[in-house]
């Protein structure tokens, strides 16, 4: 009897063995190579003389929603991915690509360090009065600062919206990407109102390059995935419009309406661009 209970586990032990050799191989058996090799999808060349209607429309991406959450999650690296902001701090980084300073405008104009990044992120080197445990006196103690990128919880996008007559449709170019830090300050009178500040631009078109090599995950299917470049230029992503070119220095509609308002006006502008489309046709 004891010959066979122990024959019996040593074959249980062998099976769960194989299990976790099986389990382990799976995820060893390919690599992904063809995410590195990746290029932007290349758009077609558009002539100024087949525009016969264009628009500027600024619009916002919320990161908070569940549609969205794949340019959020993951806030650390995982398997070889990671989330847009953590792709475009790394890229202003290394010098493949330019933050132009968001309190400017959004052509583009005025460049930043990746140090005045920093201090947009409110990551700068303080001194504070501590304590020494040994003395018991207060001392000045440096304290370095650190870039918090989970406080980016929505993005503002810059785009074109143009009618192409040679296609004979509405397209689109996205111009510009600013993530936008959500943050509460340390103040005793405003610490409970959230703070939001626009951090940097990136021009689009300069970031394709780097968008192609990184992957978004996919709920649905871990063998294919679309890389943040795929996202974008095929819209995958929810929005909702916060201003377009006008006669008022491209005022945001927050400046002039508030509440279900302002949300009438966003929907009025989609409609409008959409009826444009629709109209030019006849049946």
């Amino acid at each position: 009897m004891k010959k066979l209970v122990a024959i019996s586990l040593l074959l249980v032990s062998v099976l769960l063995g194989s299990e976790t050799v099986k389990a382990q191989a799976f995820n060893d058996f390919f690599k992904k190579k063809d995410v590195l090799n990746r290029k932007p999808i290349e758009l077609p060349a558009v002539r100024e003389a087949d525009i016969i209607w264009a628009k500027q429309i600024w619009r916002i991406v919320d990161l908070r929603e569940k549609t969205n959450h794949s340019l959020y999650f993951p806030t650390k690296e995982l398997d070889g991915r990671t989330n847009l902001i953590n792709l475009l701090l790394e890229g202003i980084k290394d010098g493949v690509l330019t933050a132009y300073d968001a309190r400017e405008d959004e052509e583009f104009k005025t460049p930043i360090t990746y140090e005045q990044v920093r201090e947009m992120f409110g990551a700068t080197t303080t001194t504070r009065r501590v304590r020494d445990f040994d003395t018991g006196e207060l001392v000045d103690k440096k304290v370095e600062g650190k870039i918090r990128p989970e406080e980016v919880k929505q993005l503002m996008i810059k785009e074109v919206w143009y009618f192409n007559k040679q296609s004979s449709a509405l397209e689109v170019r996205i111009q510009g990407i600013c993530p936008i830090r959500v943050f509460y300050r340390n103040d005793a009178i405003a610490q409970d109102i959230a703070q939001r500040q626009q951090v940097f631009w990136i021009s689009y078109p300069e970031a394709r390059e780097l968008l192609a090599k990184k992957e978004v995950y996919n709920p649905y299917n871990d063998a294919i995935s679309l890389s943040f470049d795929d996202l974008f230029i095929k819209r995958k992503f929810n929005s909702y419009i916060v201003a377009e070119s006008n006669a008022f220095n491209n005022r945001m509609i927050n400046s002039y309406l508030s509440g279900t308002e302002a949300m009438m006006e966003s929907k009025r502008i989609e409609d409008k661009m959409f009826n444009f489309e629709q109209d030019l046709w006849e049946y």
